[in-house]
C-alpha cells in the first residue's frame, strides 16, 4: 500500500471511533443521572483499575498505549459527569464570594533588608505599602498567618537558577492565597568596600544570587559564602577583603563602590515574586490560576490529571513536585496556568479536581505583571 493509501484507512477508522467516543460520552451522562439518583461518587477507583488492567492484558503488544488511551477516556467520562453533578460545591462558592478588589495592604512582608530584590519587588507591587523586613522565609510566612502583615512577597523561581524550593515548601504548608505576581528584571553588581577587584578575597549573597552569577564568580575564582539576603550580604561586604553581589540600589545605600556590573549568567535574568496573602481575591483582570495537591501513588495518576488540563485547552506554565513531609516519596505538586476561572470550562475542571484528588487547594486567579 502507498502512504496515501494508509492515511486513507486511517482517516476511515478515525471516522468510525468519533461516533463511538460521543456514544461513550451520553453514556457518561446517563451514568450521572444514576449517581445522582443514588448518592454515589463519581470515581470508583476499583472498577477503573480492573478496566484498564482488563484492556492492557487485551492489548498485547500495545498494552501500555491503551491503558494511556483508555486511561484519558476516564477521565474524560468523569469530568462530564462531575460537570453535570455539579461537583466542588465549595470551591463554586468561594469563587462566587470573594472579593474583586485587590487586597489594600498597610504592611507587606518580604525578605532581606532595605535594597534587596524582595524590597524591590514588593516596591512594585505595592508602592505605598510599609515594608516589614524579616530574616528568612518561614518568617514572612509567620507574619502573615499573625495579621503582622497584610501580605507577603516572596521569589519562588529564577529564570537561570531555577526554582526557590524553600519558598514552595512554605506555600504547600501554609496554603495562603496568591494576590499577584511579578516577573522583575535582576541584574547583579558586584559591590565592595575595596577599591579594586585584585583585593576581594570572599563574596556574600544569597545562594540563589551566587548560583544566578556562577560564570563571573568561577572565572574570577572568588569563594563565596552564603548570606540570608543580598542587601544583608551588601551589608557585611564593607569588610576587608569582601564584596557582595547585590543591587546597585543595595550597593549605593551603603556607599559600596562596584567592583564590576552585570555580572549574572544572562541578560535575560528574570525572577518571579508571588505576594500572599490569608484572603482569596479574584481581580478582574486575573490570568493566571495556581492550584496544589496530592496524588494517589498509583502509576500514571498525574499523567492523567495533566490530560484534563490539555483536553480543556488550557497551558501549563509551571509545574512543581514536593516531598510530602513525614511520607516515604510522596509528593506534593504545584501547578501554574494560564486561565480564568470565572470560566465555566475551567471551574468546572477545577472542581472536579477538587473532589478527586487528595489535599486539593485552589491558591488563587490573579494578575502577573512583568
Amino acid at each position: 500500500m502507498t502512504l496515501k493509501e494508509i492515511r486513507g484507512e486511517i482517516d476511515a477508522i478515525d471516522a468510525e471511533l468519533l461516533p463511538l467516543f460521543l456514544r461513550r460520552m451520553k453514556c457518561a451522562e446517563r451514568v450521572a443521572a444514576v449517581k445522582r439518583e443514588q448518592k454515589l461518587p463519581v470515581f470508583n477507583e476499583k472498577r477503573e483499575r480492573e478496566i484498564l488492567d482488563g484492556i492492557a492484558r487485551s492489548a498485547g503488544e500495545y498494552g501500555g498505549e491503551a491503558r494511556a488511551l483508555f486511561s484519558d477516556l476516564l477521565a474524560m467520562s468523569r469530568a462530564a459527569q462531575h460537570r453535570l453533578l455539579g461537583s466542588g460545591a465549595p470551591l463554586r462558592e468561594a469563587v462566587e464570594r470573594a472579593p474583586r478588589e485587590l487586597p489594600k495592604a498597610e504592611t507587606v512582608a518580604c525578605l532581606g533588608k532595605k535594597g534587596s530584590f524582595s524590597h524591590e519587588a514588593l516596591l512594585r507591587l505595592y508602592p505605598d505599602a510599609q515594608p516589614l523586613f524579616f530574616p528568612d522565609f518561614p518568617a514572612v510566612f509567620r507574619a502573615v498567618e499573625t495579621g503582622r502583615a497584610g501580605l507577603g512577597v516572596l521569589p519562588v523561581e529564577n529564570s537561570s537558577a531555577g526554582s526557590v524550593g524553600e519558598v514552595y515548601d512554605l506555600i504547600l504548608k501554609y496554603r495562603f492565597s496568591i494576590a499577584g505576581a511579578l516577573s522583575l528584571p535582576v541584574r547583579h553588581c558586584l559591590a565592595s568596600a575595596e577599591p579594586v577587584l585584585e583585593n576581594v578575597r570572599v563574596v556574600y549573597s544569597h545562594p540563589q544570587a551566587l548560583r544566578q552569577c556562577s560564570e563571573f564568580l568561577t572565572a574570577h575564582r572568588l569563594k563565596t559564602e552564603p548570606f540570608s539576603s543580598t542587601a544583608e550580604a551588601a551589608e557585611a561586604a564593607g569588610k576587608p577583603g569582601a564584596a557582595a553581589v547585590c543591587s546597585l540600589r543595595a550597593a549605593g545605600e551603603r556607599g559600596l563602590n562596584i567592583l564590576a556590573r552585570d555580572i549574572q549568567n544572562t541578560s535575560a535574568n528574570r525572577t518571579r515574586f508571588l505576594a500572599v496573602g490569608r484572603r482569596l481575591c479574584l481581580p478582574p483582570d486575573a490570568d493566571k490560576i495556581s492550584l496544589c495537591f496530592s496524588l494517589p501513588h498509583r502509576t500514571g495518576t498525574l499523567s492523567a490529571v495533566l490530560a484534563r488540563f490539555a483536553a480543556a485547552g488550557l497551558n501549563l506554565t509551571k509545574i512543581e513536585s514536593r516531598p510530602i513531609p513525614g511520607k516515604n516519596f510522596e509528593y506534593d505538586f504545584y501547578l501554574d496556568f494560564a486561565g480564568d476561572v470565572r470560566d465555566g470550562h475551567t471551574l468546572d475542571l477545577l472542581c472536579a479536581l477538587r473532589d478527586e484528588l487528595p489535599l486539593f487547594t485552589f491558591l488563587g486567579n490573579y494578575r502577573e505583571i512583568s
